[in-house]
Formats: C-alpha cells, structure tokens, sequence
C-alpha cells in the first residue's frame, strides 16, 4: 500500500491571538471505525499567546507528549509539579488513573507545540509526570528518539515510539528500522514540505505508511515527526483524549 496522505485537523480558536488548536485524529483517514491508529490517539496543534493560561483541567488513561517548538510555558498538576517546558526540555504526562494539569504561556510571544495523545496499554495505571532537557531543539537530519516504551529519555506506556528530526533543503532521509515486526507509522510534518513514496506533505498534512518504511525527502527546510506503533499491541481506546471517538 502506497503511503496514505492525511489533511489537516480541525481547527478552533482565533490563530491570530489567544488560543488555536488544531486537532488530528489520524484513524478517520483510515475509515476503520477507530479515530487513533494503534495508540497513536490523537495530536493537538496548538498556537497561544504570551501570558494565556490553559486553566487546570483533568485527564485520565492518557500518555501526553508536550513537544515546544516556539515559545514555552510554566506546568503544573496535581502531582506538586511546577516546571518549564520549552523547545529543548519536554515533558510527557502519564495520567494514568488521576490527573490533572495547566499551563500557563511565558515569553514575549506565542508558544506553539504539539500535544501528543498516546494511548496507555491498561486504564488505570499509577499516575506520573516526566521531564527532559535534550540540549538541542533540533536533530539535524538525523532522528532523533524522544518517547519509546524503553530506552528513551521519555517512558511512553505503550508499543509506540516518537522521533523527529530537522531536514535540511535537499536532504533524503530514510525512515529507521523498525522498532516492533509489523509496526506501522505516521510521518507528521511541523513545517516546511517533504516528499515521501510519492505524496508531499506541508505543515499540518502526515503520511500513513502500513509496512513502515521509506525516505522522507526535504523540499525545504522542515521538521518532520515520526510515530511507530505496533497494531498488534494491546492498547487501551477508553482515554479521556487518546481514545476512540466511535463506539465500537
């Protein structure tokens, strides 16, 4: 199967100022009856303004990836945590059974970021919160490995694994070796434009790749974020945000 081209979320809020989200639920592109793809639930496009506050509000059987690439913002939840977020040190949200959360923008300007709805492979698990300071904003065409169930610097509970990368103009990367048989993947473009078996995709579009792999091709300068799933995996579609939307 030919990589899948998956439009723009939908979008809510005023991009001109305040708060903006555009949500992407990748498994509608699929019509399978499943809004998320393997435990890849959900991600949120987010643009907000300096000194806008995300008031506390709660999540549960969520596994949330907070990726920064402009701005950042003051976190805190319900576990005693106040910390920065930014674009070099991330933060992933293991709700579990309970958990609550908000944010509040820092900076002279905007902040924008992905918020990544994995789904968790049980309900009910021990709540917990995350951080990670990579250093660098950037991976320069390279990947680079941000959440996996083991062996990255964030613990995501779930057969799903997170990368990016920046692409420099010009620049042919090949997707890495699977992580699990049979793994399946979303390639999500931040900014920029790429070309990937064909399809080329701008800011806000992904490509769904049932056998996983492939060369992502810069047609400028872009970043670009790789999720792998395993669908086989048991995952749990009950989230407050990661799960499926349809009854099943």
């Amino acid at each position: 199967m030919p990589p899948l081209k998956i439009q723009h979320g939908s979008k809510r809020g005023d991009w001109n100022g305040g708060f903006a989200v555009e949500i992407l639920y990748p498994g509608l592109a699929l019509n399978a009856g499943d809004s998320g793809i393997g435990a890849i639930g959900r991600i949120d496009r987010a643009r907000v303004s300096s000194g806008h506050v995300i008031a506390m509000h709660p999540h549960r059987d969520d596994e949330i990836l907070t990726y920064v690439r402009t701005g950042a913002m003051l976190h805190r939840d319900s576990m005693r945590n106040e910390q920065s977020i930014t674009k070099t040190r991330l933060m992933m949200m293991n709700a579990g059974h309970t958990f609550q959360h908000e944010e509040e923008m820092l900076g002279p300007g905007a902040t924008e970021a992905l918020q990544i709805f994995l789904r968790p492979r049980a309900p009910d698990l021990t709540p917990k919160v995350q951080f990670h300071d990579f250093g660098e904003a950037l991976s320069r065409d390279a990947w680079r490995l941000l959440a996996a169930p083991e062996g990255a610097p964030l613990e995501v509970r779930a057969q799903a694994w997170v990368q990016d990368a920046r692409l420099s103009t010009g620049t042919n990367l090949a997707l890495p070796a699977l992580q699990a048989s049979g793994a399946i993947r979303l390639v999500y473009v931040f900014a920029g434009e790429v070309r990937i078996g064909g399809v080329v995709l701008h800011a806000g579009e992904s490509a769904y790749l049932e056998d996983g792999r492939g060369t992502v091709s810069a047609q400028s300068e872009a970043d670009v974020v790789l999720f792998t799933t395993d669908p086989g995996a048991t995952v749990f579609k009950g989230g407050m945000f990661s799960g499926n939307v349809f009854s099943e």
